[in-house]
């Protein structure tokens, strides 16, 4: 585990303070890419939409339009064959012939096992006089001269009229055919007929929900019965498009809550009638959404999906980038933290340097006191003083090793490569921490196989390996632990230094990221560079580092080097 306490430095600030700014970023990377994707979805089924209203609008003309057509026919045949009928009988049959009760009795009968829905039947004569009648009705004697339909039967010789109760007291319409004789004169052969005939025509189709079909007049009033507007000759406010003739006439009208109508007219050949036909269609919206579930439920589908993914991939990108951006800010604040200690290094070579210089001249003068008093006869405390000046000495000595130790570390900057004693190094390293291991109360065993042959390398960088290694074991045993250090030779090529310590030891999941730039298990107290400053350093000099650790088990760190490093 990584323990250099040369590692030690406060973190950076986490840079997640600019959070609006990956915010906005994320709403970016959730809003763009969503309507990227969303909007040709819309679109397709907004295009779907229209065509499938267009096609249900045309649907629901289509079937108007069939309804019309078919059932004008239906009632066009129906009333030209009892004109045609009636025409026949006034053409084929003499004045004489009809003028009589009991032969238009007969010729009814013979109608209504024909037909079915004739009521009774009228000889009129010029006068306006009905002079015979065959029926249920005692209408024989009625004068018609005053009726507009009279005169128009006179002028256009057949005259179909509007439903009408008149006399009878139930809903009716008549059929007039007028035959002209030689002498000038005419008469009107006249029959009722039953609106029965006109509701057979309609209510023999099977129309579609909410669909209605009914006949008017000219003037709007009901001759059959309306599902929707009433019964017969009740009025109904409906605009009847002018110029009706044998084309259909097909409109659209908005109703409350979105629905719409779709009407259509058509005119009855020879007759005062309008035949109509309506169906009220659903909202056109409410209609797609009923028939048209797939799509939508594939469009919502979409629709969560894209959100979902969008979200998801935003989500981890900004969460990528935070941690771009705290790396980022590490480095940069690990760099300022390296160029500091290059710094401090310097400044501590030069301070050491500097006192070499008056430690020198201590050295000197001590060591000249001491010639005087040796040389000077017996006087008191003489052998105090030259005892005193030896203390003096070993300490400038003392002193001029560490001072020459830290300009070996130093002053350092190119790879040089020269012959090296390990143990000796490492007994160097060691001096620097002596200290804290006597304070520590750690033991620090070291041993050396007699047969470990100098290697060619450089120095300054060797030391910082083991500076690095040994410092990360101070910092993992507790205080009264143990650090033994060994130094084997593999072959002839080549040797091992093992740092063993009996510390907390290395989790598993973190013994593989160790070496890694910026991974320091130290949390605020390291950087996470001593490491992997380290392994850089064995690697460029051609060794190998590899470590074992288990929790509560301690670490071992074993550094192997050649001998001498084949560039």
């Amino acid at each position: 585990m990584e323990h250099n306490p040369a590692d030690i430095s406060p973190r950076p600030k986490n840079p997640t303070v600019g959070l609006p700014r990956y915010r906005r970023l994320r709403w970016n990377l959730i809003v763009i890419p969503s309507l990227a994707a969303l909007v040709p979805l819309i679109i397709m089924a907004a295009i779907n939409y229209r065509q499938d209203v267009a096609a249900y609008k045309s649907e629901s003309r289509y079937a108007i339009s069939r309804l019309l057509s078919n059932t004008r026919r239906s009632l066009q045949f129906a009333l030209e064959e009892r004109r045609a009928v009636l025409t026949l009988i006034a053409k084929n049959r003499s004045l004489e012939d009809l003028s009589n009760d009991a032969r238009l009795m007969a010729i009814l009968r013979d109608l209504k096992e024909s037909f079915g829905d004739f009521v009774d039947l009228g000889l009129i004569d010029g006068a306006g006089v009905q002079s015979f009648y065959a029926g249920p009705y005692a209408l024989k004697g009625a004068n018609y001269k005053d009726q507009p339909w009279f005169h128009e039967v006179s002028l256009r010789g057949v005259y179909v009229s509007d439903v009408f109760q008149g006399l009878r007291k139930f809903p009716h319409f008549v059929i007039a055919i007028a035959r002209e004789m030689k002498d000038g004169e005419y008469y009107v052969l006249r029959a009722t007929i039953d609106t029965e005939l006109l509701s057979r025509q309609i209510y023999a189709l099977e129309l579609i929900e909410r669909a209605d079909m009914f006949i008017i007049n000219k003037d709007g009033v009901l001759q059959t019965r309306s599902a929707f507007h009433g019964e017969v000759l009740d009025s109904v406010a409906l605009n009847i498009p002018p110029h009706i003739l044998d084309r259909e006439i097909i409109e659209e009208k908005d109703l409350p809550g979105g629905e719409r109508m779709t009407m259509g007219f058509a005119a009855i050949a020879g007759s005062p009638f309008v035949l109509v036909a309506l169906s009220v269609r659903e909202a056109s919206f409410t209609h797609w959404l009923y028939e048209r579930s797939d799509v939508i439920l594939f469009l919502i589908a979409s629709v969560v999906v894209i959100l979902v993914v969008v979200s998801f991939r935003s989500k981890h990108v900004i969460s990528r980038l935070q941690e771009s951006d705290s790396r980022r800010a590490k480095m940069l604040h690990n760099l300022e933290y390296t160029n500091k200690m290059a710094t401090l290094g310097r400044l501590a070579a030069g301070v050491a340097h500097e006192v070499n210089n008056p430690l020198a001249i201590i050295n000197e003068k001590a060591g000249l006191i001491k010639d005087i008093a040796t040389h000077e006869g017996d006087f008191p405390k003489k052998d105090k003083i030259i005892s005193l000046v030896d203390s003096i000495t070993t300490s400038v000595d003392r002193c001029s090793r560490v001072t020459r130790r830290l300009l070996g570390f130093g002053r350092r900057m190119e790879t040089r490569r020269e012959q090296i004693d390990v143990k000796s190094l490492i007994d160097d390293v060691l001096d620097f921490q002596r200290t804290e291991a006597a304070h520590r109360n750690i033991r620090i065993n070291v041993q050396s196989a007699p047969e470990v042959s100098p290697i060619q390398s450089d120095r300054g960088q060797l030391q910082q390996v083991f500076l690095n290694i040994i410092s990360n074991a101070y910092a993992a045993v507790e205080d009264g632990g143990t650090i033994d250090v060994a130094i084997s030779q593999l072959n002839s090529n080549e040797i091992a230094v093992t740092v063993t310590d009996d510390g907390v030891g290395i989790e598993p999941k973190d013994l593989q990221n160790i070496f890694e730039p910026f991974f320091s298990t130290k949390g605020e107290a390291g950087t996470g560079l001593g490491l992997s400053i380290t392994k850089d350093i064995v690697e460029k000099l051609g060794g190998i580092i590899e470590v074992q650790s288990g929790i509560g088990k301690g670490t071992v760190f074993t550094v192997n080097m050649p001998v001498e490093k084949v560039d």
